[in-house]
């Protein structure tokens, strides 16, 4: 499972989801499965209870998706090559450009 639990420690609504986000976590936990999380730089409690975790620099909430795209990117990326995909030239990609 991965989950992105970035935090905005001067945003109230932030520090609600991100307790909602750990709840999630820990019940993934329980019942053995991975974690891969996504978290804000110097988050410990994270890094305690996830498998895997990558850090994106603490940044407003407003601002954070921004952080987060690029690692979710290269996540996707990485897995699909593993895989053995062809990141190149997916399946059931439609035509979106056409040529003259």
């Amino acid at each position: 499972m991965v989950i992105i639990a970035t935090r905005d420690v001067n945003s109230p609504q932030s520090m609600v989801r991100y307790e909602k986000t750990m709840s999630n976590l820990k019940e993934v936990k329980a019942r053995s499965g991975i974690v891969i999380a996504l978290a804000t730089e110097g988050d410990k409690e994270i890094a305690e209870e996830a498998d895997h975790v990558l850090f994106v620099p603490p940044a407003p909430e407003e601002l954070s998706a921004i952080l987060e795209i690029v690692p979710l990117q290269l996540l996707a990326y990485h897995i699909s090559v593993r895989r053995g995909c062809d990141v190149d030239q997916p399946r059931n990609l439609a035509k979106s450009v056409t040529v003259e």
